[in-house]
């Protein structure tokens, strides 16, 4: 086996680009949603036409996982995020400028379009350059900033609504946009040992999927990563209704009660950054699936066993959250450790299956009508799974090794 050749950036500036790329898609996302209500009156037109925006969104920035992973194997991985922040950044213009709705869903679609480079090519710059125990390390610092950057952006969001306005919000993003394109620009290495056109033609990047989805290797850490951090966009979906209709929190009440969750994934990232200093990543997942399975039979009891409470709701999530936090680092390592001459392909398609199953989490919640029962069904369900994928595909992953 090739040796991983020398870093051509060091391991706390990885971490620094890759948790500020990875951010881009949460926070653009965040930013946003506490403006929705007050759009549906300026632009003069229904609330589920402002959801259209948040839903093309999401669209954009699935389908172009597929995209920009392999753009970066074919061109590098510096150019092509370049490019993508200028969509971006072109595309925030826009929205801020959006004198219609229709105009603002095109520009949520270019945005989510924009954005996506950011989760394939943080994770594709540490597996350029690091494996094992380092990448793990960074990967945790990356997931660090992805529970922090969707934790205070909605506090942001609504203190720039309160006292500017909606458009205001996007220049928060533009200055976000900026700033990441010059970081890139002076800090960012390009990383790609191994850019070649022939990724792009349509027969090899088939090819690339297809040995992906077909490689145990990948499919058990990435169905994990994908399940779990589904479970979480989905539950943005059906928490709202359930903590504020069906418990009764005000709006001001549930933007706290959700520091919950994204403080317990916090913590699982904090704690295990220091495990990590201690033993091997690997080590961590046993407990980590034990974590997710106790939290999907926590959200099932509380809701048969106990009358509806914050605390019934959002303490099994608590647990979730923080057990995902520590499985994250050694699966998102494992996920990329075996491709790295299509590592951006392989980061990529993890995106996808992450957007993808929340996606998928949040249409089957939305189609049982009652966010109760999809708090009862759906969330301790993506969990469950994830867990049952992972040690399905373990007996097949283990022949390879040695």
């Amino acid at each position: 086996m090739r040796d991983q050749p020398e870093p051509l950036m060091t391991e706390r500036r990885t971490a620094a680009l890759g948790a500020a790329l990875v951010a881009i898609g949460p926070v653009t996302m965040a930013l946003y949603t506490p403006a929705m209500p007050v759009l549906a009156d300026a632009f003069e037109t229904s609330r589920a036409m402002i959801k259209l925006t948040l839903t093309a969104y999401f669209a954009g920035f699935a389908l172009t996982q597929l995209v920009c992973g392999p753009l970066t194997d074919a061109f590098g991985r510096r150019p092509v995020t370049l490019a993508f922040l200028v969509i971006y950044l072109a595309s925030t213009v826009l929205a801020t400028l959006a004198p219609t709705v229709e105009w603002m869903i095109v520009a949520r679609t270019l945005q989510g379009v924009g954005a996506a480079v950011g989760i394939s090519v943080s994770r594709a710059i540490v597996r350029d350059q690091f494996t094992g125990q380092t990448s793990a390390r960074i990967m945790n610092a990356i997931g660090t900033m992805l529970a922090i950057g969707p934790a205070v952006s909605p506090t942001i969001g609504g203190l720039t609504l309160e006292y500017l306005g909606w458009r205001p919000i996007f220049w928060f993003m533009i200055v976000y946009g900026v700033l990441l394109m010059l970081a890139v620009s002076a800090l960012m290495a390009e990383t790609n040992r191994y850019i070649e056109r022939a990724n792009l033609r349509v027969g090899r990047l088939l090819r690339n999927y297809a040995t992906l989805l077909a490689d145990p290797r990948f499919l058990r850490p990435s169905l994990l990563v994908g399940f779990g951090i589904g479970s979480i966009y989905t539950l943005a979906t059906i928490l709202p209704f359930v903590l504020i209709d069906r418990i009764g929190l005000s709006p001001s009440q549930f933007g706290f009660g959700m520091m919950v969750q994204s403080g317990c994934f916090i913590s699982g990232t904090v704690i295990t950054g220091w495990l990590l200093r201690r033993l091997d990543a690997d080590r961590l997942i046993p407990a980590g699936l034990v974590g997710l399975t106790a939290s999907a039979v926590a959200m099932i009891g509380a809701h048969q066993l106990l009358e509806p409470s914050f605390l019934g709701v959002m303490l099994p999530v608590g647990l979730f959250a923080f057990s995902l936090a520590t499985l994250l680092p050694a699966a998102m390592t494992a996920a990329l450790q075996g491709f790295p001459q299509m590592a951006g392909a392989a980061a990529s398609m993890t995106g996808f299956l992450q957007f993808g199953s929340g996606i998928v989490g949040s249409l089957v919640a939305a189609a049982l009508g009652d966010p109760y029962l999809a708090l009862l069904i759906v969330a301790p369900g993506m969990p469950l799974l994830a867990v049952g994928c992972y040690l399905a595909l373990t007996p097949l992953v283990r022949p390879s090794r040695g």
